[in-house]
């Protein structure tokens, strides 16, 4: 059967959102009192989780950790802190919008699995000149479970009318890897994204370093 479901990380997988995750965390340290974070420190260590775990990663390099009441606080006060940012099609990596509206012109299906939250998620896409591209997007506060569990991407996958054997997940970290294998399905990695483990180690069918040569890539699969 042919591949034509396709399943998308976001952060480091269609764009480069750290520097914007990394001013956002900041500032809200700042009204804290508390040092800043490098965006090495976000990239590598905080983010691919969720917010939850992405505030309560930095507020735990930068002093005591929070009471889950106070990081409920702290969380909310960073997604209007990031949310505020005015977002660009020029954060998306090279290549994204036009391969993704080849995809769907092509007939595929588009899906996005992403830890973001939902409303941030949602927000962020017409911004980025991405709207109405995805038949399906599944945030990470959108299900009671979000990746690395396998449910996560199932739930995409169903929404989107597809199977196990017609599927793909495009990604760039383990959580992408993970729930890829979860779901029995194959993964593509992108380089250039924010892998926490070396690319090598993901177990990928194929690694793409540009993500213009994803159409070409998903012909191989089949």
């Amino acid at each position: 059967m042919p591949r034509t479901i396709l399943a998308f990380d976001l952060d480091g997988t269609l764009i480069d959102s750290a520097p914007d995750l990394c001013t956002s965390l900041n500032r809200l340290l700042a009204e804290l009192g508390r040092p800043p974070v490098t965006l090495a420190q976000v990239t590598e260590r905080f983010a691919g989780d969720g917010v939850r775990l992405l505030v309560g990663r930095a507020l735990a390099a930068t002093g005591d950790e929070a009471s889950e009441e106070e990081t409920n606080r702290h969380v909310t006060r960073f997604l209007a802190l990031y949310e505020a940012i005015p977002v660009t099609p020029a954060q998306l990596y090279p290549g994204v919008d036009e391969t993704l509206a080849r995809l769907k012109a092509d007939g595929f299906r588009l899906g996005l699995c992403t830890n973001k939250p939902q409303q941030a998620t949602e927000i962020l896409l017409p911004q980025l000149g991405l709207g109405g591209l995805f038949h399906c997007v599944v945030g990470g506060d959108a299900l009671p479970v979000r990746k690395p569990d396998a449910g996560h991407l199932r739930a995409v996958i169903e929404r989107l009318g597809g199977t196990q054997a017609n599927s793909v997940m495009i990604g760039d970290n383990d959580n992408d890897a993970a729930v890829a294998a979860g779901c029995g399905v194959p993964f593509i990695a992108m380089a250039y994204g924010y892998p926490r483990v070396p690319i090598a180690e993901l177990g990928a069918a194929i690694v793409l370093e540009r993500f213009t040569d994803l159409p070409t890539a998903l012909k191989a699969l089949d």
